[in-house]
């Protein structure tokens, strides 16, 4: 089933790790504490993010219990759209699954005829992956000088996927004409 959105509205991210102060350290984020971390990931956020707007969150979104989401949750503009990543199948509890608009572990979305895959993981195979379908993902944190553990994988991915994380992208949601533009740029170097 894919689900119809306007693409003026929609943006993407993933891997904000709120409350995370290990990701920090792990990732290199220039930020001296989680505080730090958190206030500029939720000021950026809502100075990109309108209320109407509509947000793909794809995974690894808080760590804690609910009293952690909820305070992140609270001040987050936009509906928000949780594709589950691997920190968020431990953290998630019953009270504030209902907060986002919808939780999945993947979803296929469209916007105008442009067919969209969100996973939380990048795949080396999807379906359409070849032809005109895009595949968003998060979770390998794809930064300057990357040195985590799946960095020498992605060398090996098509030119319609791209890394919506937080670490990719200046700590801010981007917007569908963003990643079209930056899509449309990859498939042009790499020859589709």
């Amino acid at each position: 089933m894919s689900y119809k959105f306007d693409g003026n509205k929609v943006f993407f991210t993933s891997d904000t790790h709120f409350y995370h102060g290990n990701i920090i350290r792990f990732c290199n984020r220039p930020f001296k504490d989680v505080e730090m971390m958190n206030e500029t990931i939720i000021a950026n956020w809502n100075n990109t993010i309108g209320q109407d707007d509509i947000v793909f969150h794809l995974g690894d979104f808080c760590l804690g219990g609910s009293a952690e989401w909820t305070k992140i949750l609270d001040r987050l503009n936009g509906k928000i759209y949780l594709i589950m990543g691997n920190h968020d199948l431990k953290n998630i509890r019953q009270g504030y699954i209902d907060r986002f608009e919808y939780v999945a572990m993947q979803m296929h979305i469209e916007i105008g005829k442009q067919r969209i895959y969100l996973n939380h993981y990048p795949f080396l195979c999807f379906d359409g992956g070849y032809k005109d379908v895009w595949q968003l993902f998060g979770h390998v944190h794809t930064r300057k000088n990357n040195t985590g553990i799946d960095a020498d994988r992605l060398q090996y991915l098509n030119p319609t996927q791209y890394d919506v994380g937080v670490d990719n992208n200046n700590f801010t949601p981007v917007s569908f004409e963003q990643v079209k533009r930056i899509i449309t740029k990859q498939i042009e170097k790499g020859g589709l």
